[in-house]
């Protein structure tokens, strides 16, 4: 009798929280629709009485939008229109002529063409003003507009109308599209006779096969140890980074694992196969650049203990998105879980969903910031990026390296040097000398390059206070003194700063003449964090002592 009651009471408990369920369910039903119906009641009356007509579908897209907005940055929608550009995501891969352009005042220019693709063939140059293309004028167009009439069917020859300095008339070039396929790894290479060096700017679906390559050839070439650059690399496919992380650690070893709201974002990955280089030393460079799949391969390794992290606390992205296929041939790339590596924790900084009251977004808080270990017992935390094992500080530029930058007078002065010499020395020889300095000196002043120093103008600002509170007058003397103090000078600030100065124009110049695959074949002798990492790499008891405290 007891327990017929039991029963009974258990199933009443069942029954009402069933019914709870559905009340629930159907609250939330009719929230979507109600609210539904209200969005398809504006719209229609907008469309009927507003004043103008409107573009229905410009504005319904900026309504997404705006909802997705709230969400966080991650989850877009992608109008049909722009769904190449879910593919180039996830492939790597377009069709165009391959080159990066840029806006330049008013105009679109070309940046860079990349290294024998179409735009190289054809003779663009970087600093090339694009005025039409196949005729049409490409005036007050932007960089999503003119890049969309660059793009288009491969092996379709398309006619570009450019202005190059020097040449009075326009120029035109013809230029076949082709499948571009953008580098997954743009170089790797011997650092010294032991040490390797593979630099991998993406995970598309060809990453891994493309890190295997440049890992078997650099063992075969005899490299006992391995630096691996992750800096600025933001992501992409998970199985990618999953599939790199198995090269290093043995098999069945756990690489990360998501957990969303619904249950078939649930999943673990572990290493399949057995690794390529089971105990190969291995040094992982990371920066704020580094995020996503980027994040999982140097977090795994750390939580691992299998390789040491060298460099700045990565960006602290620790979402993870699929994409979905809408209507009328539309996507939707939405966030469906948090992704968790080997020690337990997620390195995700943001937290989208307890905005502050005025809707910014605030990061982890320390007190919320949890503790783990790694394999061998190290300390690790969650809340926010990797923290590297060796942290470099990146380098504070002088305001006038910045403004030179900022201003694009580099990039117009090599260019107007490229275009007056063909040829500079290979890439171990190059240096700027004593007269591409001056040469360079001399340009800025026909440029009338000019900058406000922070300092310039912190003290303009108390000038103006000081006169509101009426003690200029009275200080008038000692702050003219200091005005004059922190006046700068263009020629004092180059000649000042000159080594700085110098080892940004080597690098650009490099870029310029050899393309990103001879610039990071410089910076692989030269970078300071490569260095680190090959000297670590070469005194193995620190290296063991980082990895097993």
């Amino acid at each position: 009798m007891k327990t017929k009651r039991i029963l009974i009471m258990a199933v009443a408990v069942i029954a009402i929280s069933i019914g709870l369920t559905s009340l629930k369910n159907d609250d939330k039903n009719f929230e979507i629709s109600k609210n539904l119906n209200i969005f398809a009641s504006l719209f229609r009356d907008v469309n009927l009485f507003y004043v103008d007509g409107v573009n229905p579908e410009k504005m319904i897209t900026t309504g997404i939008n705006a909802m997705l907005k709230s969400l966080d940055p991650y989850t877009v929608y992608y109008p049909e229109s722009e769904t190449e550009d879910v593919k180039l995501m996830t492939t790597g891969e377009y069709a165009g002529i391959g080159s990066v352009i840029s806006k330049k005042g008013e105009q679109v220019i070309i940046r860079e063409p990349y290294k024998d693709s179409p735009a190289d063939k054809a003779g663009l140059l970087p600093g090339d003003i694009i005025l039409a293309i196949d005729g049409n004028s490409t005036k007050g167009k932007d960089v999503a507009g003119v890049s969309a009439m660059l793009k288009g069917q491969p092996e379709k020859e398309i006619t570009i109308k450019i202005k190059r300095e020097f040449h009075e008339k326009p120029l035109i070039k013809k230029a076949i599209r082709k499948k571009i396929q953008l580098p997954c790894v743009p170089y790797y290479g011997m650092v010294n006779s032991k040490t390797g060096y593979i630099c991998l700017t993406s995970f598309t679906d060809k990453s891994a096969a493309d890190v295997r390559t440049a890992l078997i050839e650099l063992k075969n070439k005899g490299a006992e140890s391995m630096i691996f650059d992750l800096r600025g690399n933001s992501g992409g496919l998970l199985d990618q980074a999953v599939e790199i992380v198995n090269y290093f650690v043995p098999k069945n070893s756990k690489v990360v694992n998501t957990k969303g709201k619904l249950k078939q974002w649930d999943k673990e990955y572990t290493a399949g196969k057995n690794p390529i280089v089971p105990e190969m030393p291995l040094a992982v460079l990371i920066d704020r650049g580094s995020a996503s799949a980027a994040e999982i391969v140097a977090g795994a390794l750390q939580d691992l203990d299998r390789a040491v992290l060298i460099g700045e606390r990565s960006f602290g992205k620790g979402l993870v998105q699929n994409v979905r296929d809408l209507a009328y041939n539309t996507k939707l790339k939405v966030t469906t879980a948090k992704y968790y590596i080997p020690s337990g924790r997620c390195i995700q900084a943001l937290d989208y969903t307890h905005r502050n009251p005025d809707g910014s977004v605030g990061k982890i808080p320390d007190s919320l910031i949890t503790e783990y270990s790694t394999l061998n017992g190290r300390k690790v935390y969650d809340g926010g990026g990797i923290t590297p094992d060796i942290k470099i500080a990146p380098q504070e530029y002088a305001r006038i390296t910045q403004e030179l930058v900022l201003q694009d007078m580099t990039f117009d002065f090599i260019n107007n040097y490229a275009l007056r010499h063909e040829n500079i020395d290979d890439i171990e020889l190059f240096r700027i000398t004593d007269e591409i300095y001056n040469e360079f000196k001399n340009y800025l002043k026909e440029m009338n390059f000019s900058y406000e120093t922070e300092s310039q103008r912190t003290l303009d600002k108390l000038i103006d206070i000081a006169k509101n509170e009426k003690y200029y007058e009275t200080s008038k003397e000692t702050i003219d003194k200091l005005k004059h103090e922190l006046q700068h000078s263009i020629d004092r600030d180059m000649n000042l700063f000159r080594n700085e100065i110098t080892s940004f124009l080597t690098e650009q110049f490099l870029q310029r003449y050899y393309y990103l695959e001879g610039l990071l074949k410089y910076r692989s002798k030269h970078d300071k964090e490569i260095i680190e990492a090959a000297e670590l790499l070469a005194n193995q008891e620190k290296y063991k002592k980082i990895l097993n405290p």
